[in-house]
């Protein structure tokens, strides 16, 4: 064992136990779209005298954590996206229709005398609606009022009851509230008020009035009320003279404040009221059976794909394909704990993309296992270890540019995608990684080791790379004239392009809600109900305009224009009629604004997505190879898109996700065929380019194919058992996988020699002769790895 071989051992064993120790002591953090939930997004509005800038959007965002604090919700999210958004992730919560209306509340901050100590609210027996909340969990104490007043009895920041007076004055008088350290006076941080002018008297006469009452006693302290919440009650301080009261400039709350605890209250006080109003834009509502069932669905599907690759390669290349196959697993538990070490949010489309990976992971190994055949194939003689270090130093570059494009999508993805699509992204983006120290550490690592074995050596049917696959054989049998009349192909892209666009014009693309705004639920009902008679039961609601449709295991889809959660729950209630106990498994809403800008970021992203592909193609490669690769990618966008068009399948945000990486796919196949047509020409530059091409197509074929077959066993598998939340996903993928396979062929390559025949540029440097390199030093690039240069 070489000590080279020796550290890719020892740096494969520390990761795959760190991996392991992750994947066992700690847990995946699931999205709602996993765990069940409601996910609410909302659009700050300017107004006449104030902007929805970043400033204002925080102090919202505060005072809405305080009522959704209120509702009792477990472990409730909220976060600020970009400047004038704000994201509310509610976990288990099925029926958000209190939580869209505490979230949509004008906030009230107002300030209460206090009349003393308050009594227990007497129990009432109430009605116990729907609940978004569990009964079991600890509530603080409801408010008791008076019916015959604004009189309040209220928790204060102890949790004693306190009897408030009316309300004197409201947050609206707020001037500024600020949070300082007061050093020179020994009472730590402070929070010092200012209020505008009529209600800097109001405040003077209340705090006059406290100060009438002797100190420690409640009636001595005023109460500032947040949605019917005290956020702090302060006694008058004793140095204030009964009706005297406190000026608006000289007011200073003190208390055992630490920094934060200081800065909250004062940004509470100042955005009582909300400085600005919001707008839910973004609604959707995943049932916790919906996520159950993709979780257990997108499992199988990875243990029935990742066991046929592994079968299909261990066929293909015996012994090394076994140990590709061991690596592959060791990728599982690599990337998953790479998922769960960073925190990631796993999401729906993210779990598809975690099991898509599996099957492009032996990529890789797949150009290095059939590098090292042509070697044995060259050099029959040469032993099986320089064979196989020979393959992964010629794979090298078709394996960086294959996943530097692949890098490319995941990353538009997570910059351009929204919601649960930038998830996908992440976890593509870990999985090439994870892919890539898979193939050229951990299996690098065992084939090199097996190598060294004189039993795997000498028995050349065993190893899987000593002698040529089916497929190659056939071919260099058959040597087909592919591209003596290339042109044939193109004609043959255009026409399939051609009923391609037929069908998004005459079937229409079908958008989802995601991109035209509006409202998708889906039920589940107790007893059967078709199409036609939730359909009648929906208009004699009132929902004349429903599109009704069915969705999954007998279940309905609803999806309506205009559609507020009061609507939505006579919608269900409407079902029910028909069909007994009605369950929403999945509902989503979305604001025209918001469809309009998410269908207008989608063309933003495929334009930048051809762009930056054709930007990195034509500095790794000759600008005709490049503006071949990236027709092609349109190509078979504008297929994958035809396609739904004629099925009559909607596209949605999954689906972007899904084209997305088709193109990431369809350029990683170019990618391994111009890099081989570069390297052929290169050597060869004499011999004419089209037969150049016809030797590299061949030459890369048996690659493609076994890379193709592994994706192709996933999103068969998923396809088939994911359901519809993830069949339109695994669909678009199989239709990608297999015209991008073609077009990297018989679209890219005869672009490729239509833009040659007219380019004036010379064919590129021999391998080890480019620019500026020594002869020495391109004959030692030459040189065998296992050849000292000794000669005799």
């Amino acid at each position: 064992m070489t000590r080279a071989t020796a550290v890719r051992a020892v740096l494969a064993v520390a990761v795959l136990l760190a991996s392991v120790f992750i994947t066992l002591t700690m847990s995946p953090r699931l999205g709602l779209d996993l765990q069940g939930g409601t996910r609410i997004v909302l659009q700050a509005r300017d107004t006449a005298t104030v902007e929805a800038d970043r400033a204002t959007t925080d102090r919202t965002l505060e005072v809405l954590r305080q009522r959704i604090d209120s509702l009792g919700v477990s472990e409730p999210t909220l976060t600020r996206s970009g400047e004038d958004r704000i994201i509310v992730e509610l976990p288990d919560v099925q029926d958000p229709r209190q939580a869209a209306e505490v979230i949509g509340r004008t906030a009230q901050l107002t300030f209460h005398a206090v009349e003393g100590e308050g009594t227990d609210q007497p129990e009432e027996k109430t009605p116990a609606p729907e609940s978004t909340t569990d009964p079991e969990s600890t509530t603080e104490p409801a408010p008791a009022t008076d019916p015959d007043s604004d009189r309040l009895t209220l928790p204060d920041e102890q949790g004693r009851l306190l009897a408030l007076g009316e309300p004197r004055l409201s947050g609206a008088g707020v001037e500024d509230a600020t949070a300082a350290f007061d050093s020179q006076g020994g009472a730590g941080w402070t929070v010092s008020l200012e209020f505008r002018k009529g209600a800097g008297q109001d405040w003077k006469k209340l705090t006059g009035e406290a100060a009438c009452h002797p100190a420690g006693d409640d009636r001595r302290r005023v109460a500032i009320v947040l949605d019917e919440k005290v956020i702090s009650s302060p006694q008058v301080d004793p140095s204030v003279g009964c009706r005297a009261g406190l000026p608006s400039g000289a007011t200073q709350i003190t208390g055992s404040f630490s920094a934060d605890e200081a800065r909250d209250l004062a940004l509470l006080i100042k955005g009582g009221a909300l400085p600005v109003p919001v707008e839910i834009v973004e609604q959707r509502t995943v049932g916790p059976t919906l996520g159950a069932a993709a979780i257990d669905a997108s499992a199988q599907a990875a243990l029935i794909g990742a066991a046929a690759t592994a079968l299909f390669i261990t066929v293909v290349y015996r012994l090394f394909g076994a140990l590709a196959a061991v690596a592959l697993g060791a990728y599982g538990v690599i990337s998953y704990a790479a998922l769960v070490a960073l925190g990631v949010t796993l999401t729906l489309p993210g779990l598809a993309g975690f099991v898509l990976a599996i099957g492009m992971a032996v990529d890789a190994n797949v150009l290095v296992f059939e590098r090292a055949r042509e070697e044995c194939a060259d050099r029959p003689t040469r032993s099986l270890r320089s064979a196989l270090t020979t393959g992964f130093r010629k794979a090298w570059s078709a394996v960086a540019d294959s996943n530097a494009t692949t890098l490319i999508a995941a990353g538009l993805l997570f910059f351009l995608g929204s919601g649960p699509v930038k998830g996908f992204g992440v976890t593509l983006a870990i999985g090439v990684v994870a892919s890539m120290f898979s193939a050229l550490v951990i299996a690098r690592a065992l084939t090199e080791i097996a190598a060294n074995s004189r039993f795997v050596s000498d028995y050349r049917g065993v190893n899987g790379i000593a002698r040529p696959g089916a497929v190659r054989t056939w071919l260099v049998r058959k040597d087909p004239k592919l591209f003596r009349k290339s042109a044939r192909w193109l004609v043959v892209s255009a026409a399939l392009v051609v009923v391609a666009v037929a069908g998004i014009v005459v079937r229409g693309v079908d958008l989802g809600v995601e991109f035209t705004g509006g409202r998708l639920v889906e039920y589940s009902t107790s007893r059967p109900v078709d199409v036609e008679t939730a359909r009648d039961s929906i208009a004699a609601a009132g929902f004349g305009d429903a599109e009704v449709t069915t969705a999954g295991d007998g279940d309905l889809s609803v999806r309506t224009g205009k559609l507020d959660n009061d609507g939505e729950h006579a919608l269900r209630a409407a079902l029910a009629e028909e069909g007994g106990e009605t369950t929403k498994v999945r509902d989503e809403l979305i604001g025209p604004s918001l469809g309009d800008e998410l269908r207008r970021n989608a063309l933003i992203a495929l334009g930048v997505a051809v762009a930056v592909q054709l930007a990195y193609l034509a500095v790794r490669f000759r600008w005709t190879f490049a503006v071949a690769s990236v027709v092609a990618m349109v190509h078979d966008v504008i297929l994958v898109v035809g396609a739904f068009a004629w099925l009559g399948r909607p596209v949605d945000g999954i689906f972007l996700a899904a084209l997305l990486t088709v193109i990431g796919y369809s350029v990683n196949d170019s990618v391994v065929v111009f890099d081989r047509v570069r390297e052929l020409w290169g050597a060869n530059r004499r011999t004419p380019l089209d037969t150049i091409a016809r030797r590299a197509v061949l030459q890369t074929v048996p690659r493609t194919v076994n890379t193709g077959m592994g994706a192709l066993f996933i999103l068969a598998a998923l396809a088939v058992l994911g359901g519809d939340s993830l069949a339109d996903f695994a669909l678009a993928l199989l239709i990608g996988i297999v015209v991008g396979t073609w077009s990297s062929v018989f679209t890219a390559v005869p672009g490729a020699l239509a833009l040659e025949r007219s380019a004036k540029a010379p064919p590129p440097p021999a391998p080890g002769k480019g620019k500026g390199t020594p002869r020495g030093k391109a004959r030692a690039a030459r040189r065998d790895p296992l050849d000292n240069g000794a000669r005799v």
